[in-house]
This record gives structure tokens, C-alpha cells and sequence, in this order.
């Protein structure tokens, strides 16, 4: 049976192997270039298959964690932190916390890297296949208050607990009243021992409680986050202010 290239691209695409079947004509080429054994075609073919598959699947997460700039850990300054040691940051990065579910919790004041370390890791847990969402307090509340009536709090907040690792940034950077304290509690208890947590605030936890308004909320909250927690506190000067682009400071 004498099959074309044609041919053989939509069997392949038939086969739900779609990102062979449109690489197939230059895999033939370099088959043959190269005089490639049968065997050697075929790893060539199911490894580009699996490799287009997995990229897919990590824009798939990129865009499910809804992160608000991309920053790797490549380019966190360590030198310019006293929270972590370069030892203790590495042992962030082999996400041992996050397979054990342990939370996070960045406490210091704005601009000292907080969210820049939070989205650092969550992108290490994107590159190792875990489902990561990335939400400001303030945006978390609005989707929490109004999930019983709009599709897309309701879209968001499912994406949201079903995912390995959760990001809540500038937590307690406004007060809640009693209403929002039980929505986010429930919240938390929702994640409870399903999802790791990291938590960035200018707030340490003994202050929460004045923002909730409520003690015994604050205390149940606190009971689910501290039970397997690391604190990390990155107190220091802007990291923001240190590494600015200035329009001062271009050569003229």
C-alpha cells in the first residue's frame, strides 16, 4: 500500500498526534539525511510528540496562574536579602514544602521582594507539572462576594482551589468586615491539607485579627495556616527603589 506524506499526516492527526503529524515532513527529511535506523525514527517521533505536549501543557499552566509579570529566581538578588541564605533559598526551590503541603508566609514592608520570591517559586512549581494561581487579596475578595452570581468568580475560584499551589498577595493590606472574614475563611478551610499556600503581607499574623474584626475568625484562620508553615521575614530596604530604571540615569 503506497501512502503519501499527506497520508500518513492525517492518520497521525486521526491518532490525537497532531504535533507530529505537522512536523512529519521535516522529520522525514532529516531521516533520511541522516540515515536513521527504524528505531531511531521512531524515538524521534514519540519524543518531538511528548516534548510539543508538555510546552503545551506548561502554557496551559502559565496561563491558569494568572501571574501579573514574569520573574525567574535567576534574577533574584540574594546578596541583597538577610532573610534567606542562598542554602536555605535552594531548599525553597526543590519544592519538598509543597509536596509535603506546607505553607508560605512572606511578611515585610512593600517593595522588599515578596511578591517577586512568590512568583519565583511558583514558577519553579509550574516547571515541575503543578497547577499554580496567583490572586491579590483585594481581587480574591471581590470573586469570594460575588461567586453566587457571576460565571466567571464561579470559573476563577473552582481554577483556584483545584490547584496544588495557591498565592494570595498583599494579604491583610485592607480590613475586612465580618461577611469577608467568613468567605475567606471558608476558603481556607477549603485549601486546608489540599493545596500549599503562600501568603505575602505587610502584616505580621498577630495584627490580623485588628483588620478581620473578628478574633475567633482570625484565630481558626490562623489555626489552618501556621499548622505546617515556614515565616520568612524579608524585612530591608525597597527592592523595588534599589534596581528602578531612573530616566536620570541614561548616558546622554
Amino acid at each position: 500500500m503506497n501512502k503519501t506524506v499527506t497520508d500518513l499526516q492525517e492518520q497521525f492527526r486521526q491518532l490525537r498526534l497532531s504535533e507530529t503529524a505537522e512536523e512529519l515532513p521535516q522529520l522525514l527529511r532529516e531521516a533520511e539525511k541522516a540515515s536513521w535506523t527504524y528505531l531511531e525514527f521512531l524515538e524521534c517521533l514519540t519524543g518531538y510528540e511528548l516534548k510539543k505536549r508538555e510546552w503545551k501543557s506548561q502554557e496551559r499552566r502559565m496561563k491558569w496562574a494568572r501571574f501579573p509579570y514574569i520573574k525567574s529566581l535567576n534574577e533574584f538578588i540574594l546578596e541583597e536579602q538577610t532573610a534567606l541564605t542562598a542554602r536555605q533559598l535552594n531548599q525553597l526551590v526543590e519544592l519538598n514544602w509543597l509536596e509535603q503541603q506546607y505553607n508560605l508566609i512572606l511578611l515585610g514592608p512593600p517593595g522588599v521582594g515578596k511578591t517577586f520570591l512568590a512568583i519565583g517559586l511558583g514558577l519553579e512549581a509550574i516547571n515541575r507539572g503543578f497547577h499554580v494561581y496567583f490572586i491579590t487579596m483585594g481581587e480574591l475578595i471581590h470573586l469570594l462576594k460575588t461567586e453566587e452570581f457571576s460565571n466567571k468568580s464561579k470559573v476563577q475560584l473552582k481554577r483556584l482551589k483545584s490547584s496544588d499551589l495557591v498565592i494570595i498577595d498583599d494579604l491583610m493590606y485592607m480590613a475586612m468586615d465580618q461577611k469577608e472574614a467568613n468567605l475567606f475563611f471558608h476558603l481556607i478551610n477549603h485549601l486546608y491539607e489540599r493545596s500549599s499556600i503562600i501568603l505575602t503581607s505587610n502584616k505580621s499574623p498577630d495584627k490580623w485579627g485588628e483588620l478581620m474584626g473578628d478574633q475567633g475568625i482570625t484565630t481558626a484562620i490562623l489555626d489552618r495556616l501556621l499548622h505546617r508553615v515556614e515565616v520568612i521575614h524579608m524585612d530591608g530596604d525597597s527592592y523595588r527603589m534599589k534596581h528602578r530604571e531612573s530616566l536620570f540615569s541614561a548616558k546622554v
